[in-house]
C-alpha cells in the first residue's frame, strides 16, 4: 500500500513538476512472467516492509519516523543501485547520477514515510479491537 500510495504518488508529483520523465503507476509487463511493474514494485516493496519490520519493530520509538524514513530511503536504493540495476544490464549505481540518486533515496524515503505510517494506523485498529 505504501508503495501505491506514497512512493508512486510522490513519482507522480515529480512528473507533474517535470523532474522526471517516468510515469507513476506504470503497468508494463515486467520480464520474466510479464506482472505490471507497479504490481511487481508494490510486491518488493510488500517484501521490504516486512524486512524492515523485523529489523525496526524494537528500536527505540523516540526515532520511529526518522529510522523508518532513512532505512527506507538507503536499502531499497542500495539495492536497486548496487545489485537490481548490473543484473538488469543497467550502469552499476545508475552510472554515479546525482539526480537518480537523489530520486530513488526520495522516493524510497517517502515509501519508508508511508510503511511507518500505516503500521501506526494498523497497530492502534489493531489495539482498539483488542481491548
Amino acid at each position: 500500500m505504501s508503495t501505491l500510495v506514497f512512493h508512486q504518488g510522490l513519482l507522480w508529483l515529480f512528473h507533474l513538476g517535470g523532474l522526471v520523465p517516468n510515469m507513476p503507476w506504470n503497468l508494463a509487463p515486467v520480464p520474466p512472467i510479464g506482472v505490471p511493474s507497479v504490481i511487481s514494485l508494490a510486491f518488493w516493496g510488500g517484501v521490504w516492509g516486512i524486512g524492515l519490520w523485523l529489523l525496526l519493530r524494537n528500536v527505540a520509538r523516540s526515532r520511529y519516523w526518522l529510522n523508518w524514513t532513512l532505512f527506507g530511503a538507503i536499502g531499497p536504493t542500495a539495492v536497486a543501485l548496487f545489485i537490481v540495476f548490473p543484473l538488469k544490464g543497467l550502469a552499476f549505481a545508475g552510472g554515479w547520477s546525482p539526480k537518480l540518486i537523489i530520486g530513488a533515496l526520495l522516493l524510497n524515503g517517502a515509501w519508508g514515510f508511508g510503511c511507518a505510517l500505516l503500521l501506526k494506523l494498523m497497530g492502534e485498529k489493531a489495539g482498539r479491537a483488542v481491548r
